[in-house]
């Protein structure tokens, strides 16, 4: 059974006056994990564990490599063949 206007009211009301999914499921009798789709696509609901990406830029291989030889004093074209190193090993020598 889909949610009416009414039954979408009074969810999102339930949920913004701080009632929890667990509960609006109780009152309405609708499964918590479509609670959570309802609000979920109508903006109001975000998943509490949810790590969001960073915005800071990634380093990338070609990055560390310039960086490793910055520090060792050449050119950064005569260390090509660290491409095939792992990002965690130019880490490594780039610290």
């Amino acid at each position: 059974m889909s949610y009416t206007k009414e039954m979408y009211a009074a969810t999102v009301d339930a949920f913004v006056a701080g009632n929890t999914v667990e509960q609006i499921a109780a009152i309405s009798g609708k499964s918590v994990r479509s609670v959570i789709a309802k609000l979920s696509t109508e903006k109001v609901y975000t998943p509490k564990n949810v790590i969001k990406a960073s915005k800071e830029p990634k380093t990338t291989k070609a990055d560390l490599i310039v960086k490793i030889a910055a520090k060792s004093h050449v050119d950064p074209k005569s260390l090509a063949s660290l491409e095939k190193a792992t990002k965690e090993t130019l880490e490594i020598l780039a610290a």
